[in-house]
This record gives C-alpha cells, structure tokens and sequence, in this order.
C-alpha cells in the first residue's frame, strides 16, 4: 500500500475482499483490478504421486505471500473428507528472532468471526427464540433508529443499509504519522463497548433503506452479538464457545473481548517505520466485537467449515437460510448470513475472509462442506500490498479447483473473493 490511498482501521474487519476484511483494510481495489485486467488465474496440475492421491501442492502459491515483502509470514491447510491434505508455512515469525512461521501457529481472524456469530444466531432461531424476519426493534427496543424496518435477517446479510461504524475517520490512518500513532500510541488498547460501536454507526446516515441495497457494515454484526447476548442471558462469546468451539473441539479457537495477547505459537505482525518495523501484534480487539474478535488455527478453520456445511450445526430450515444469498452488486459473489458464495470456474464456494492490521484470514470450501482451506497471512503494513488479492485468489483456485478448472479472468476472480470489499 502506498499512503496516498486510504487504509481503513476497518476490517477487513469486512473482511479481507469483501468477505470480512481486516482492520486496516487497503482501498487498492481498482488498482488491483486494473492491474490483473488481462491476465488469468489457473490452477496448475499436481503431478506423479500427488496427482494419484487427489492430493495438492501449493507451496509455490503460498510463498508468493512473502516472495516481495508485502507479507512477513503466511500458512495455509487444506483438509478433506476430514482429513487434512496438506499443510506449509513460510516466512518468518518473529521478525527480531528470525523463527520460520509454524502451519500450527494461532492468528487472528477478523470477519471470518461473522461466520461464527451468525451460527449463533440460526440456531437460536431453529430453537424458537428469534424469528428472522422479525424487527430488530422487537429484541433490541430503542437501539438502532428505525429498528422497527430492519429485520434480523437483513442484519446477517448486510441489507439493513446501516452505516459501518468502521468507516467512521476516527477509526482510519491513511498516512504515516497515522500508522506510527497506530503502531506506538494508545488507539491499539482503546477498550470499546458494543453500544459505543453501535451509537458510532448510527449517528451517520444509512446507505439506503432497509432491503433495498447491500452493503457490507461491521455495524449488523456487533448488534448481533448483543441480540445473543439479549436472548441467551450470555455474551456472544461464551455461547459461541458452547454452541460451536466446544462441540466441534476447537481447541484453539478463542474470543478474547479486550484481552490483547495471543495465547499460544503465532506469528507476530508488524506495520513498516523508517526506523524499522513496529511489532503491532497486541491489540484490543474490543473495537471488532463481534464483528472480528475471533483467534483460531487454520486446522480449527476448516474443521468449523466442514461442520457448517455439512449440516452439523444447523437444522435443514437454517442450513437453508445460510445460503441464500442477496447479490452485493459485484456480480461475482453473493452473500448469505455470515457467509459469502464466489464462483472461481469450479462451481460455488463458500466462506468469509477477514482481516485486522498486520492479520489477513480465508476460510473458504465447497458447498457440501468435504473440502475446504484455510489460509492466515501477516501484511506487513506501510508497505504496497496490491499484490496479495492475486495471492489469496492463486492459493484458492490451486487448493479447491484443481488442475481441471477453467481458467478464470483474474480481475473477476478477485472481485469474486471481495464480497466485503478491500
């Protein structure tokens, strides 16, 4: 990223495309596009032995990540029919140390949190608890301005027009005296309650009407969160954890509220200063809520999608209501409630991305959920990074299509992979 475009304090919190982009997302869209304007993306054919397993090889994809600076570290697993496939790390962890970046190793999720909080949600309706077409008005009185036009549903899949608190300037840094502050002042420990968020949000005029337009707003997803909080008695987290993480033993997957470390291996992220890099990796996460608090593995990643979308944790009505979708305008991607479809040429996939500074996430699969990967990369933030949509595009492509998809333009792969825009 260069600092005459604006880099958001939002998520990717949307997610890292538009499928749940860090919190310092990159507004390199059109660049990025133009760039890839006449080129392809195709997955090259495993040979020999690989070939014969079914099985897959995307070390070269991966280590495109750090080939020129724009990423410090990036890990990935690819899992199927349960079993994991294939797995690599490259790059560097810990940057003062030189330690290699670990394929175990925890990160930070950003939206993919979104897929999680939005499970919640569905189950609570399967239960009988919500209606999704009810009003939000009805659970949250006297929270959200015309409350009593917005359903849940609209919420879930970001036609409610409210605006994203993330988009607010003080959440931005588009410059470098901003990223230092960001990097060494006290914006990255700033504690923030889900009704400071909302309050933000909505102090600013809706895109549009509810229903009537999509628009991705990290704003839904913390009113979400308190719709749990509302009708369980608990916090979001601790019913995701018991709903989903326990369950499905997710053993390293965390919602930390303001706790700002890491526990366990991970790879530390960091934002470029010319007197050298900044560790950025603490952070208080209290500012995506909701919306992009989450801690997990790539093996935790594809072991919840396999679930998800092989009906584990839905009943047949929600699994329904999970994927259908409302077209975000881009006309390659579509997304459903928590979850975004894109089309790469093997027919449609499925999952969120996400994103905070220094952290970008995917976690993307198959429809019937028997194959799926994740993918956790480190932007090394205060430097150019339109190269990492054609990245994440490659990988995917090369993990889930496999030498026999058609080739695909690469301007609309990437427009594919942003359904919350970058």
């Amino acid at each position: 990223m260069t600092f005459n475009q604006n880099i958001y304090l939002t998520d990717k919190l949307s997610g890292r495309g538009r499928l749940g982009r860090r919190l310092a997302a990159v507004a390199l869209a059109a660049a990025a596009v133009g760039a890839l304007a006449p080129a392809a993306v195709a997955a090259p054919a495993p040979s020999g032995a690989e070939a014969r397993r079914g099985g897959v090889d995307a070390r070269a994809e991966l280590k495109a990540f750090v080939a020129d600076g724009s990423s410090t570290a990036a890990f990935a697993e690819v899992r199927e029919d349960g079993r994991r496939i294939w797995r690599d790390a490259v790059g560097t962890s810990d940057l003062a140390t030189g330690q290699p970046a670990r394929p175990d190793g925890r990160f930070r999720i950003g939206s993919v949190t979104k897929a999680f909080v939005s499970t919640v949600v569905l189950q609570l309706a399967g239960e009988g608890k919500l209606r999704l077409d009810d009003p939000v008005e009805r659970y949250l009185p006297g929270v959200v301005p015309n409350g009593g036009a917005i359903s849940v549903r609209q919420l879930l899949n970001h036609s409610s027009g409210l605006y994203d608190y993330l988009e607010d300037p003080q959440f931005f840094f588009q410059d470098e005296a901003s990223l230092r502050d960001y990097a060494l002042g006290n914006r990255r420990w700033q504690d923030y309650r889900p009704e400071q968020l909302v309050a933000i949000g909505v102090a600013h005029a809706p895109y549009f009407a509810p229903g009537q337009g999509w628009k991705y707003s990290n704003t839904n997803y913390i009113l979400a969160g308190m719709l749990i909080d509302k009708l369980t008695g608990h916090s979001w987290q601790s019913e995701v954890t018991r709903r989903i993480v326990r369950p499905l033993h997710l053993d390293d997957t965390v919602f930390p509220g303001s706790e700002t470390g890491i526990p366990g291996p991970n790879a530390h992220a960091y934002a470029k200063l010319p007197e050298g890099p900044a560790d950025i990796t603490r952070l208080n996460t209290t500012v995506g809520g909701a919306a992009g608090n989450g801690i997990s593995t790539t093996t935790d990643l594809d072991r919840f999608h396999a679930a998800l979308f092989g009906g584990k944790l839905l009943r047949p009505a929600e699994q329904t209501a999970l994927t259908t979708t409302v077209p975000t305008g881009s006309g390659h991607s579509f997304y459903g409630l928590g979850v975004a479809q894109a089309d790469f040429g093997c027919g449609p996939l499925w999952g969120h991305d996400g994103g905070l500074p220094g952290w970008g996430t995917l976690m993307f699969g198959t429809a019937d959920g028997k194959r799926q990967v994740a993918l956790s990369y480190n932007p090394y933030e205060g430097t150019d990074q339109s190269g990492l949509d054609t990245a994440v595009v490659a990988l995917t492509v090369k993990t889930l299509c496999g030498p026999t998809a058609p080739t695909v333009p690469a301007a609309d792969a990437v427009a594919a992979l942003r359904v919350t825009g970058r």
